[in-house]
């Protein structure tokens, strides 16, 4: 039986390597093949597949109709010039096309109905497209059969996604350009969307948009492009919606899960403690008294200090050599926005610096000394041409980079098969250290070929300094200013003296991987010293971190 599973497993890793040699050489076409390429896997996908993460049923034959290489965008599809568009209504002094029909200059050929239409065909398409992309994750890692071999189709699926948002944001600024809607940033419990209101437009100004229209030869004219013949209840962005739907039916499913199991529990042990039944779930009076004398902060700091699924990046008690990473990018979902920075080193938690290590880098923020960090690498990329004609100022303000420079500088990430290539290879090599190492995981899986398969073969341990702060950092406890606890990497970093009480973190992806690496030198160390944390009394022996076991 021994020798069998032994067979078994070294055919799981020659399909799970070759897996991802197979990404990893389609990765090298350039010329966008492999999007295409990845609809060879729509069989596989459907088999294991049918529902999306909202429990509707795939129509996989359009999947298979996406065109990803051209774009899947209705502007995209009719081959409308949606940056010229833009352009034009910038160029415009009081940004209405009045002063074009006055100047004789030709104007894009886009209408205000046209351009309702546009953003409800691409929203639809967006809403279809990511509750699909949202079940691909849990489908792949828990295809134990390994029916699925490759992630491309998921990377393929966001490629076209990024530039359909892409799309969608140059559509709304059109939109803004023409005085039809403003737009806001609002939060919605967990995620924050744009808003459109309508724009309160003077009488003046829609006389004139009038008198251009019939300029252009719009067909619709006046009654069909005015701000108040526009609707925009069905062109408002449904993303919070979807999203804390999918939340609130994942906690009630929990919460039924968790009734379950406690209803069980009452059944088994029913009247085992005492004659009278068991009190082991009963709110008696002693119970409740015991819960009144806790003070709150003591609540709220048992409830801090409970062992959650972050607890699974936490490094074990043999962590050495590790590669710290951290990536800027123009969102935070993956499936829509671009990684324009990345930025790693390595650091030995233990062992000395190795002797031929450059001895000195220069990072950007000159009180930064290399100290035991070695092996730094920078790496900037490029976004689309219309990313870059809509411009992101929270980014800007963030990081210093403008997006708005990079369109036709370095080449994007997820069209860089070489950058994918040397990444991946470094990440397999050694543990890699992130803060909430989640963002850069989910990065990961979404643009670099053979990542996915290569995290679920086992290859890949992540490390993650957000959980080291909340279990082992006293000073992240929660008070009043911070109710979940002060984890942000500049908190972590100054409290373990890497960064100057009077310095911000930097936001730049090499210069936060050192002040992070620095960190956690010095809190393992510190914790080695105390016996806590990877040598306390529930410590991890070994490397630690979250990776995924083999079955066998």
């Amino acid at each position: 039986m021994l020798g069998i599973l032994v067979i078994l497993w070294r055919v799981e890793k020659i399909v799970c390597h070759s897996a991802t040699i197979r990404d990893m050489n389609e990765a090298v076409q350039t010329d966008g093949s492999w999007l295409s390429e990845a609809k060879k896997d729509i069989d596989q996908w459907a088999a294991m597949m049918p529902k999306n993460a909202d429990n509707q049923l795939i129509d996989w034959q359009w999947v298979a109709s996406l065109d990803m290489e051209r774009g899947i965008g209705a502007a995209a599809t009719q081959h409308i010039d949606a940056i010229a568009a833009l352009r034009y209504w910038r160029s415009s002094e009081t940004g209405s096309s009045a002063t074009t029909a006055m100047t004789g200059r030709p104007a894009p050929s886009l209408s205000a109905r046209q351009l309702h239409d546009l953003l409800k065909l691409d929203l639809a398409i967006r809403d279809r497209l990511e509750s699909i992309l949202a079940q691909c994750n849990t489908t792949f890692m828990t295809d134990f059969d390994r029916l699925i071999a490759s992630y491309r189709l998921p990377r393929a699926l966001a490629y076209a996604n990024r530039r359909l948002c892409d799309e969608i944001a140059i559509l709304r600024e059109i939109g803004a350009q023409m005085r039809l809607w403003t737009i806001t940033q609002e939060r919605r419990e967990r995620v924050t969307v744009p808003v459109l209101h309508p724009y309160a437009r003077p009488a003046d100004a829609a006389d004139a948009v009038s008198v251009a229209d019939t300029a252009n030869g719009d067909r619709l004219a006046s009654d069909e492009t005015s701000a108040s013949a526009i609707r925009l209840d069905d062109i408002q962005d449904r993303t919070a919606e979807i999203v804390n739907g999918r939340a609130s039916r994942r906690k009630a499913a929990r919460e039924q899960e968790r009734s379950g199991r406690y209803a069980m529990s009452r059944a088994n042990l029913s009247g085992v403690t005492s004659p009278g039944g068991s009190t082991l779930f009963d709110d008696d009076s002693v119970f409740a008294a015991g819960q009144a004398s806790r003070s709150e902060e003591g609540r709220r700091l048992a409830d801090y200090r409970k062992p959650d699924w972050r607890d699974a990046y936490l490094p074990g008690c043999d962590v050495d050599n590790v590669m710290g990473v951290d990536i800027e990018t123009t969102g935070t979902d993956p499936a829509r926005t671009y990684i324009i920075d990345v930025g790693f080193e390595f650091m030995n938690m233990m062992s000395p610096r190795p002797s031929d290590a450059p001895a000195e880098y220069r990072y950007e923020q000159s009180s930064y000394v290399t100290g035991d960090a070695y092996g730094q690498a920078r790496l900037s990329f490029g976004v689309t041409p219309e990313n870059a004609a809509v411009g992101n100022d929270l980014i800007l303000s963030l990081t210093g980079i403008d997006v708005r420079d990079l369109a036709g500088g370095p080449r994007l990430f997820d069209e860089w098969p070489a950058a994918q290539i040397g990444l991946l290879q470094r990440l397999e090599q050694q543990p890699y250290v992130a803060h909430n190492a989640r963002f850069e995981h989910g990065f990961f899986m979404l643009n670099i070929a053979g990542y996915a398969e290569s995290y679920r073969a086992g290859n890949i341990t992540i490390i993650d300094t957000l959980p080291m702060s909340r279990r082992w950092d006293d000073g992240s406890i929660p008070d009043d200013e911070h109710p979940y606890g002060d984890n942000t990497l500049e908190s972590y970093a100054k409290r373990q003296g890497a960064l100057d009480s009077s310095k911000s973190e930097r936001h730049l992806g090499l210069e936060d991987a050192h002040i992070m690496l620095v960190a956690m030198k010095r809190h393992l160390a510190m914790l080695r010293a105390e016996g806590r944390g990877p040598w306390g009394a529930d410590g991890r022996s070994g490397l630690g971190g979250k990776h995924c076991g083999r079955r066998w």
